[in-house]
């Protein structure tokens, strides 16, 4: 070996050394150092969240509250707070995620068992899934959607032979799952338990369960979906109401025919900010789970093209993240990424889906924007993790290039506990 190639063989081994230590990624990142355009959508989603929030809520905060602008104030609090935990969440390397799953994913588990415990679970409009006391609340199934994605993305990466060989390495994480899902139906969440299960088959498939075992899976799990839905009055009801809510405008089909009227008030360009006629206590949830519709008969078609557009370049751009990390070797990053993006996409599209009548109606958040602080803050530490994929790749590959020559990276660990 000349010398040359000597020196090129001991870059490339202090490369990988610093890969599997983290000392590559040691310094604290800055701004500049985050990807641009996510950065951007994100601050753009959060104001529209406020602005949206201040519109949709006075007229209930005025009716109810002491105060109009009591919803817009919290909503101001819950984004300063997500971004401090963005600020301190993006400081966390992958591989600290990676040893906690397990541990997060006990968390989760405990978490939605005291959530049904009387006196400890917060009921609101007949169901309990907060934890808390006074004016602070956690709603558990929020972070149980990033826990189980961190998890599922540690057993992947731990466990990718098993789960490629045979049904045991593919059944193990969907046992856990569906406990998790069945504590949730307890509440009842039938929103959030579909999220998680359609995200942990998402992740699966891609860590590359084999077809002949996914396949079956996925039908048994829509059939029992399906199944929960017949045999459950109140989502029975829903179903039938969203197939033609006009049959019953005034009860079952109330809210839908609302949140339909607000949108087709929007029109072309919408009727202005601040000028919506529905946010006057006739569409309920107007600042939650139906602020899309006050976003669309405010600013019409033109305005909820932007927003959907928003969301897409969002999740587009975590694709390209989870990508970038899987080409590098950096699996766990890349099937956080891929699990936040989906997630994101989908409960986004839902909730689309749901205000314009084209999805039953679901208590589902439209993230960063609905009023909350459980869905805000927990967002924004996923799109931390998700900006934290992408620092650590972008700092390998700096090293890489810095050294002899680009190479690809082993991931931090494989194999261990599930």
């Amino acid at each position: 070996m000349n010398v040359i190639d000597y020196a090129q063989h001991q870059a490339q081994d202090a490369i990988e050394f610093a890969v599997r230590t983290g000392s590559a990624v040691r310094r604290t990142p800055r701004l500049h150092d985050f990807d641009a355009p996510l950065m951007v959508v994100l601050v753009i989603l959060l104001a529209i969240g406020v602005l949206m929030v201040a519109s949709a809520s006075m007229p209930l905060a005025a009716q109810n509250l002491d105060t109009p602008w009591h919803y817009l104030v919290r909503q101001f609090f819950y984004v300063i707070g997500g971004l401090a935990v963005f600020g301190l969440m993006v400081r966390v390397p992958t591989a600290a995620w990676q040893d906690a799953g397990p541990h997060l994913l006990l968390i989760t588990v405990l978490l939605l068992a005291l959530v049904l415990i009387p006196g400890v679970g917060v009921q609101v409009n007949g169901a309990v899934r907060w934890i808390g006391a006074g004016p602070v609340r956690i709603q558990v199934s929020e972070l149980g959607k990033l826990f189980v994605i961190v998890y599922l993305a540690g057993y992947l990466v731990r466990h990718p032979v098993e789960l490629r060989s045979g049904f045991g390495g593919f059944a193990r994480p969907m046992i856990l799952v569906m406990l998790i899902s069945v504590l949730l139906l307890m509440e009842p969440d039938f929103g959030s338990a579909s999220i998680i299960v359609g995200v942990t088959l998402a992740m699966l498939f891609l860590g590359g369960v084999q077809l002949r075992v996914f396949v079956p899976l996925f039908v048994g799990v829509a059939a029992m979906m399906a199944l929960l839905i017949r045999f459950e009055p109140y989502r029975w009801a829903r179903l039938t109401n969203f197939l033609d809510p006009w049959a019953d405008p005034y009860n079952g089909g109330y809210q839908l025919t609302q949140s339909l009227i607000a949108i087709g008030r929007g029109d072309w360009a919408g009727v202005g900010i601040g000028n919506s006629m529905q946010k006057l206590l006739f569409l309920p949830e107007a600042h939650t789970d139906f602020v899309f519709a006050i976003y669309a008969e405010e600013f019409g078609f033109l305005g909820s093209v932007v927003l959907i557009g928003l969301y897409a370049f969002l999740v587009w751009r975590g694709y390209r993240i989870g990508a970038a990390a899987e080409q590098v070797g950096r699996m766990f990053g890349a099937y956080c990424a891929y699990g936040i993006s989906f997630w994101l996409g989908v409960q986004a599209l839902v909730n689309f889906g749901v205000n314009m009548g084209v999805l039953p109606t679901k208590g589902l958040t439209l993230p960063l924007i609905s009023y909350g602080g459980s869905s805000l803050l927990v967002t924004c530490a996923a799109l931390a993790l998700l900006m934290r994929v992408d620092y650590e790749r972008r700092e390998l590959e700096k090293n890489a290039n810095g050294g002899a020559h680009r190479t690809t990276f082993g991931d931090e660990r494989s194999g261990g506990a599930a």
